[in-house]
């Protein structure tokens, strides 16, 4: 199922297998999309969905709320740099945009920023996908943690998306994932078969 478009901002996911326990809920993959590259594992088993689930439904109820206005006119390459020495790197960086190192991750943690990796292994392809709420706008910063600097650098895509349309996926996702869920227990109780 993919709800959204693909070259500007969507959610793709499939369920290979639904299981009844809220803390699974299914077997399967979840991806995001933003500007044409995709984030995540596409293979059958890469994870169980419930943390992206979770997590999705989080995001609605927070909206808003991510916000850290002065990196707003900043590079998505500065912003990616200053989060991965902030967060995981052992750097001898002093400065965060004004900020100390633990000043600085407190803050990225406490407005939720970062949305993948989202606890499970959807996200083990070392995609990142960090949301920032800008007035009206969405701003969404996404790369890999590559090995190398600058082939994590290479890989930034940083995409503003307008808030309506950004919640609308979620919300839109949300709702068929939790259909197409209970489709498939459903199915899978009465014995006809499994996705």
């Amino acid at each position: 199922m993919i709800v959204g478009d693909r070259n500007i901002f969507a959610i793709e996911s499939a369920i290979t297998l639904a299981l009844p326990g809220l803390g699974q809920r299914a077997l399967g993959y979840f991806l995001i999309h933003i500007r044409g590259t995709c984030y995540g594992v596409r293979e059958p088993d890469a994870t169980l969905l419930a943390c992206s689930f979770d997590e999705v439904g989080n995001r609605l109820t927070r909206r808003g709320t991510h916000q850290i206005p002065y990196l707003s006119c900043t590079s998505a390459s500065e912003i990616v740099e200053a989060f991965l020495d902030a967060c995981y790197r052992e750097t001898s960086r002093i400065d965060y945009f004004g900020m100390s190192q633990p000043g600085f991750s407190d803050l990225v943690y406490a407005k939720k920023i970062p949305w993948a990796p989202d606890g499970d292994e959807a996200f083990d392809d070392s995609s990142y996908v960090l949301q920032f709420d800008v007035e009206d706008k969405v701003r969404l910063i996404a790369f890999r943690n590559m090995d190398c600097p600058a082939d994590t650098a290479g890989s930034v895509q940083d995409a503003w998306i307008e808030s309506d349309l950004f919640y609308g996926v979620l919300l839109d996702w949300s709702e068929l994932f939790a259909e197409e869920w209970s489709n498939e227990l459903r199915k899978q109780s009465t014995g006809l078969g499994i996705n």
